[in-house]
């Protein structure tokens, strides 16, 4: 008489052996990334170090005006900042790009299917950002709320009837889809350290730039 073990469906994850599993394949993905490279670590720091910067300059102006005070105007102020903004961007992807080489892709990744997946997810970033900016204009794009450059109204057709901060999760989706036509697992790692350096930035951002908005709005009513 022959007996079956019998898996219990109710027993949760308790009755799998996990010494059966085949852990090769994630033991070759981290041995294909090493975060301790130094052209990673630079790149870390520049992922992190831009919403940072941005938003603390940003707040500052807002606060005492000195950008203003300094370059004459707020929309010289603003367009000066810009600049800036866009050169550590430009550097910012410099760095990424260069950590990507520094690091070996993974066979796993490196398929037509994958490849084209990345096509795709750049497409659709290139998609959100070009419109975003389009629909905010310059200023509207670069922080010109804190420098007291305010819009009419708040943006609400595309791409921001689809999702929120749709520049913030296009760029994303160029960083992602870039690892993933590269193979770059430490692409996708960076494309990562983006979103939530991107997450966090959000967080600061939606409540200050709301409250500078109500407070416009509580003026027009005192008039």
């Amino acid at each position: 008489m022959f007996t079956k073990s019998v898996l219990d469906c109710c027993g949760g994850y308790s009755n799998l052996d996990y010494s059966k599993a085949d852990m090769s394949i994630m033991a070759d993905l981290v041995q294909l990334i090493d975060l301790t490279e130094p052209r990673f670590c630079v790149a870390v720091v520049a992922i992190v170090f831009n919403p940072f910067f941005w938003n603390v300059v940003a707040r500052w102006e807002h606060r005492t005006r000195g950008l203003t005070r300094l370059f004459g105007g707020p929309y010289v102020a603003c367009y000066s900042l810009a600049i800036l903004i866009l050169l550590l961007n430009v550097y910012r992807s410099h760095s990424i790009t260069v950590a990507m080489k520094g690091q070996p892709k993974w066979a796993l990744m490196d398929r037509p299917e994958v490849f084209y997946t990345g096509v795709a997810l750049i497409g659709g970033g290139i998609l959100f950002v070009v419109s975003s900016f389009l629909a905010l204009g310059f200023t509207g794009t670069f922080l010109g709320d804190y420098f007291g450059i305010l819009m009419e109204k708040k943006v609400t057709g595309f791409p921001f009837n689809m999702i929120e901060n749709p520049m913030y999760w296009g760029s994303t989706a160029n960083y992602l889809g870039l690892a993933l036509m590269k193979a770059s697992p430490v692409g996708v790692v960076l494309a990562g350290v983006v979103a939530i350096s991107y997450r966090v930035a959000i967080t600061y951002e939606g409540p200050f730039t709301n409250e500078i908005y109500r407070q416009r709005a509580q003026r027009c009513k005192h008039k």
